[in-house]
């Protein structure tokens, strides 16, 4: 666990995919091999349509129950985002403690699914500054879904976060997106915003999945910027 400011980063053990599971193939020759690959958003609405969503847990996700005490500090009543949010289960367990949730999802049938699944109902209206986006809300939970690409997403729709749980999001970014990706982020941040970020390490010699390998400097760009971004705004 690493710690920046107010925000920390919580990495997922390492995960070859190798034999005897150890992490010794070389990083940068891995990188190389995914830097120009490039997942459209009509392939993940696609993976949505056709239930292809391995991804996603039915359960709450162990790394925020085991860390919310460090996500809240002490805090009450905090805004959380969910990144590229799918239905995910946290989203409404959050809610139950008493936080508001704000998540972004390009797939409807994911956004109407976790409603559904969760017996609540909702409401459903256009996204005036996001041209063809729509937001689900649930006032009773206090929590909305925004239907459209995250990259149009921004603090003027919602404002910042006291909190952000990344939970596969960041892999899931394409590599050329990435950097573009960490400025979102640090924007939609509040100057006490704790920011929880579950991802992977593996060879994508032997696995072809959906995720993105990505390299620690990664980590390290976004840790760099953030500090930076943090000692501007004290």
């Amino acid at each position: 666990m690493l710690f920046t400011n107010n925000y920390f980063f919580t990495l997922s053990s390492c995960s070859s995919l190798s034999t005897g599971g150890r992490c010794k193939t070389n990083r940068t020759s891995m990188l190389g091999q995914q830097a120009d690959r490039v997942m459209a958003l009509g392939e993940w609405e696609e993976r949505w349509q056709q239930d292809r969503i391995g991804f996603h847990q039915p359960e709450v996700h162990k790394m925020l129950e085991n860390n919310i005490d460090k996500v809240l500090n002490g805090r009450t009543g905090v805004c959380f985002f969910f990144p590229l949010c799918g239905k995910a289960v946290d989203m409404k367990w959050l809610a139950d403690l008493g936080h508001s949730v704000v998540g972004v999802e390009i797939s409807e049938k994911a956004i109407q699914q976790f409603f559904e699944e969760n017996n609540m109902t909702y409401s459903e209206e256009p996204v005036p500054a996001i041209p063809g986006a729509k937001v689900y809300k649930n006032s009773e939970k206090n929590i909305s879904l925004y239907q459209c690409n995250l990259f149009t997403f921004s603090s003027s729709i919602e404002g910042q976060f006291g909190a952000i749980w990344d939970r596969g999001s960041l892999v899931a970014i394409n590599p050329g997106d990435r950097e573009k990706y960490a400025d979102l982020i640090i924007s939609l941040m509040a100057k006490d915003c704790r920011y929880l970020l579950d991802t992977l390490l593996y060879n994508p010699d032997l696995y072809q999945g959906i995720f993105l390998y990505c390299v620690s400097s990664l980590f390290l760009l976004l840790r760099i910027i953030m500090a930076e971004h943090f000692c501007t705004q004290s």
